[in-house]
């Protein structure tokens, strides 16, 4: 587990929020992609999409076809117009519609790992981004450990172990379990510790 990875991604996502972007990405790893998907459990994110080094197309835009494509559709619909009408295909078959609905939602995923990349959603409100600040706690050099009792006090605002508690409305802190990457008030509801990774407000 490398926490200056992490802290790289913390700092890109501050600056991110603060450049008030809609879109940016971070590296792809295992830690990487539970801190995000927590991240948008909670509210922070929009979207969490995998692909290759240029953005994924918005989905209301990977809807729309190529002028070819269009083309090709109006010559199939001109030699067999009864595929302009949808008809119930039988249970357990796939209807293919002529218009192309199923390429929606299609994100091409480069099969070179070191090419792929974690497209994240920011989400902001009131003219404010949800996400303004993205702490690491634990360091390469001091990594903090922490007892489900300890958590207990830092979600009830009380400092523990050299953590300040959780004071900010809509606070969150990830810890790394033996169960996964978790939120603190999750750990201290299935009673398990482990190493407080970052706190975001």
């Amino acid at each position: 587990m490398s926490l200056v990875n992490l802290a790289h991604v913390c700092s890109h996502m501050q600056n991110a929020s603060k450049a008030r972007l809609g879109l940016t990405s971070i590296p792809v790893s295992k830690m990487h992609v539970n801190i995000a998907l927590g991240l948008q459990r909670e509210g922070f994110l929009s979207s969490v999409t995998l692909g290759g080094p240029t953005p994924p197309k918005p989905f209301l835009l990977q809807t729309q076809q190529d002028p070819e494509q269009h083309e090709q559709m109006a010559q199939k619909l001109a030699e067999e117009p009864w595929l302009a009408y949808p008809v119930d295909a039988p249970a357990g078959t796939k209807q293919k519609s002529p218009l192309g609905a199923e390429q929606i939602h299609d994100v091409h995923v480069p099969q070179n790992p070191a090419r792929r990349r974690l497209w994240l959603g920011l989400k902001y409100w009131q003219n404010e981004p949800v996400l303004k600040n993205m702490k690491l706690i634990s360091k390469p050099t001091r990594r903090i450990w922490l007892t489900s009792e300890d958590l207990a006090k830092i979600t009830r605002t009380r400092e523990s172990s050299y953590v300040k508690g959780l004071t900010r409305p809509g606070e969150c802190m990830f810890v790394t379990t033996d169960r996964g990457i978790l939120e603190a008030r999750e750990c201290v509801e299935r009673q398990l510790g482990g190493m407080a990774l970052c706190r975001v407000w």
